[in-house]
């Protein structure tokens, strides 16, 4: 696979289970990787790892649910990386056990916040790089759920789904500018706060974050360029 070593890499949900992993992969590749988490203090807890041969920049207190707080801080990654070459996002929040009939306000819009419009907000700022350069990758972590509702998930899936379906459209839009935008689906992944949650699941059938972020740089690289408005499972063992 391609090194990284000359493209700017923004990575949003930086310091969460699968950023982390996204980032030092990253980052052996030899990428400059911008690394943006909503809260303070976190990124720095990342191991990047012996072998890293990247650059990392943090950005913190970044809440991309928010359209306003964008423009005080883009200028901030143009003046330390430049333009960016790839956007990654891998925020994201999973809600169950609300019927649909039963839905809250607070979490329909919780849904929408973070699952649909970080993703919309972050391309906002970082896709005119893509266009001034003529080249460029998106890659948003959708889910599985996105291509099936399912009972007392119904918030979950079609904020995935929306998210999906906006990739979709935005490949259509962004292919003619030699800019690819895919969508991965993964399954469950297996991260900490998963397993607390599902104590009695059989792990060796979840997807890893290490697995996750082998696709992502697989989409981002050049072996890549003929896809694009793609949904890509990532489910682990069957």
């Amino acid at each position: 696979m391609e090194r990284f070593s000359e493209k700017v890499v923004i990575v949003s949900g930086a310091a969460g289970a699968l950023g982390r992993v996204v980032v030092r992969a990253y980052l052996r590749k030899g990428a400059t990787v911008c690394a943006l988490d909503h809260r303070e203090g976190r990124l720095g807890q990342i191991d990047v790892g012996a072998d890293h041969k990247g650059r990392l920049e943090v950005f913190e207190n970044i809440d991309l649910s928010q359209a306003d707080a964008i423009p005080s801080w883009i200028s901030s990654v143009h003046e330390r990386v430049g333009l960016v070459d790839v956007i990654v996002q891998t925020v994201g929040s999973f809600s169950y056990g609300e019927k649909v009939y039963e839905l809250s306000a607070a979490t329909w819009q919780k849904m929408l916040d973070i699952n649909v419009n970080a993703f919309l907000n972050l391309t906002a700022a970082f896709v005119p790089d893509l266009v001034a350069k003529g080249r460029g990758k998106v890659v948003a972590i959708g889910a599985k759920a996105a291509l099936k509702g399912g009972a007392k998930m119904g918030a979950y899936s079609a904020s995935k789904a929306a998210l999906l379906s906006l990739t979709e459209s935005m490949a259509a839009e962004l292919a003619s500018e030699g800019i690819q935008v895919n969508c991965v689906l993964p399954g469950t992944i297996d991260t900490p706060n998963n397993r607390a949650e599902m104590p009695k699941a059989d792990f060796s059938k979840w997807v890893s974050p290490e697995q996750i972020a082998d696709t992502i740089l697989f989409l981002t690289s050049p072996a890549s360029d003929a896809i694009t408005g793609a949904a890509i499972p990532v489910y682990g063992q069957p």
